[in-house]
């Protein structure tokens, strides 16, 4: 044999050794299913195994020596192929005893079930590595003539090794195919996740539109008139204004393609009916609203209420308006109460609701209006928790930054200054 063929030859006994002599532990899973039922499969192995101890070895000698053999059903339950080794070195000693003739049909019936319980939890390569071992030693007892009885009693043995190995593939394969299905439901839930998040960070964009655009036109326009308001203004500061004023039309008109691309996925065209986005100011008609829908709802403001920035305002609402809609969907019949309190430096929204008077029917896309708030809210470097309260119901809170407004210097402030 040349250098190759050997060095094949040491390659695939070295994977034998390290595939039957492995010393890690192969603990067989519980099944899935019902909780009562997880365990029924050991439940049956060690049944199987008392069984064939305590009746298959009254009439044999050595008694003790067949119930071991048996009970390495129960060992093989955490560690199969030791199990399996031991059941290939007793099983000749069982056929050249003839005082072990009683126990033959149920030693070959046991390490039938061995085999199987090796063929779950290890690949094909290594079900082969340990059904053709046995499939020697079941057939050299058989030429040899030691006690294996007449030839039907081989062809059973094989049978029982045939139907082994065809069902312990088929549990293998539907388990595998478990495990995949439910990894892709994972990354299916994953993916649908991140997609209602770019979806909602799309909206935000298109309402947040026109908040951007009103504040450009404004700087675009205050730009082109501020020259006006000024005698002999010096041709630099035209010029600088001007540069402004181009600058903010550039970027408006930057805007105004970028909300065209965000709203072509809803609209055929590209093309979306501008309106006004709603503030804190409506937020009255957003309770009547829910009101008329059967939510008792109370609104409570603490702090001085005060006009802020319209990013602020319009992801208050939006939080409110999702919190209620939930409240609406998952706890029907239940109170809600909504609070704006005003600080300096921050917003704090806090929406809760009691436990539900009746069952809510179930609703898809749970949990997709939570990823909302938080991506409102991370927007304007706020954040949102929410959670349910120990009196059963559920709570949303949020705290939105707002950022301090410089101080404009009016024409009263220059008169008097002057």
């Amino acid at each position: 044999m040349d250098e190759d063929g050997t060095g094949t030859v040491r390659e695939v006994l070295r994977t034998v050794r390290r595939d039957l002599l492995t010393p890690v532990p192969q603990p067989m899973p519980p099944m899935g299913g019902p909780r009562p039922l997880r365990w029924l499969p050991h439940v049956a192995v060690v049944a199987v195994a008392v069984f064939a101890a305590v009746s298959a070895t009254e009439d044999i000698p050595l008694r003790p020596v067949g119930m071991i053999h048996a009970a390495l059903l129960v060992a093989a339950l955490r560690r199969p192929l030791p199990a399996w080794w031991l059941s290939l070195a007793m099983l000749p000693v069982f056929s050249l005893w003839g005082p072990f003739g009683p126990y033959m049909g149920w030693a070959w019936a046991v390490h039938a079930g061995l085999l199987f319980l090796v063929a779950l939890r290890n690949p094909p390569r290594v079900t082969a590595e340990t059904v053709l071992p046995s499939l020697a030693l079941l057939l050299g007892l058989r030429v040899a003539g030691a006690g294996m009885g007449p030839w039907y009693f081989t062809v059973i043995v094989l049978v029982m090794f045939a139907l082994v190995w065809i069902a312990a593939t088929g549990v293998r394969r539907t388990r595998e195919a478990r495990t995949r299905f439910a990894e892709q439901e994972v990354a299916l839930a994953q993916e649908r996740a991140h997609r209602t998040v770019l979806e909602e960070r799309a909206r935000i964009a298109r309402e947040l539109h026109d908040v951007v655009a009103h504040h450009m036109s404004l700087i675009a326009i205050r730009a082109d008139a501020a020259p006006y308001r000024v005698a002999d203004p010096p041709r630099e500061l035209v010029a600088e204004l001007a540069g402004i004023r181009a600058g903010a039309l550039e970027g408006l008109t930057e805007l105004r393609r970028l909300l065209g691309v965000l709203r072509a996925e809803d609209h055929s065209g590209g093309h979306a009916p501008e309106a006004p986005q709603p503030t804190l100011e409506r937020l009255d008609d957003l309770l009547t609203g829910v009101r008329a829908a059967g939510l008792d709802v109370r609104a409570v403001t603490s702090g001085v209420r005060r006009p802020l920035p319209e990013g602020v305002e319009l992801s208050a609402y939006r939080i409110v308006q999702e919190s209620l809609s939930n409240t609406l969907r998952h706890a029907p019949g239940a109170a809600a109460r909504v609070e704006l309190a005003y600080a300096h430096d921050a917003l704090r929204v806090r929406i809760s609701n009691g436990a539900g008077g009746r069952t809510a029917r179930p609703s898809p896309g749970a949990g997709h209006g939570l990823l909302g708030m938080r991506e409102r809210a991370a927007m304007l470097g706020g954040e949102v928790s929410a959670g349910p309260t120990p009196e059963g119901g559920y709570e949303v809170t949020a705290v939105l930054p707002v950022p301090a407004v410089p101080a404009v210097r009016t024409d009263t402030d220059k008169e008097h200054t002057e």
